[in-house]
């Protein structure tokens, strides 16, 4: 093995490698870290992502309740039990609507100073889409006969 493994070099190696999107923005909502998984799942490369305000991958109807809950979890020192992973509609860079399986966590320093938001992420358009036409189609098996 060439080199000598350090903690920073490691993390940098992940970050780089991980198949998910991995973003982290910093208290004012501006994307700080956006890894090869985000330029896949978004298709925007970092180049163009980093330093750009979240609204860039956040639907505008949902925008006020996406700064609410940001805002919220700063003030309380982290985002709601409970409320860690979800499924929700963003932003493509052509655009289109996706779906995307998305966990979110605070970040704090060593001394707990919030630094800011970090988001994990994968595309769930093509699982939502199946799911939610199975849905349909279950309760159209299972509604009862006019009459």
């Amino acid at each position: 093995m060439s080199g000598q493994l350090t903690l920073e070099s490691t993390a940098a190696s992940i970050l780089r490698c991980m198949p998910e999107a991995l973003i982290f923005c910093d208290l004012e909502g501006i994307i700080r870290v956006w890894n090869g998984g985000a330029e896949k799942v978004f298709g925007w490369p970092a180049a163009e992502a980093v330093g750009q305000n979240l609204d860039l991958i956040i639907p505008e109807r949902m925008r006020k309740a996406h700064w609410d809950g940001f805002n919220q979890a700063i003030e309380r020192g982290g985002v709601k039990p409970g409320r860690t992973a979800m499924i929700t509609r963003s932003l493509h860079k052509s655009g289109e609507f996706i779906y995307v399986d998305m966990s979110f966590e605070m970040v704090k320093d060593a001394q707990g100073q919030m630094l800011g938001s970090m988001a994990v992420a994968r595309d769930a358009t093509a699982r939502f889409t199946e799911e939610k036409a199975l849905r349909k189609q279950l309760a159209e098996l299972t509604a009862k006969p006019a009459g």
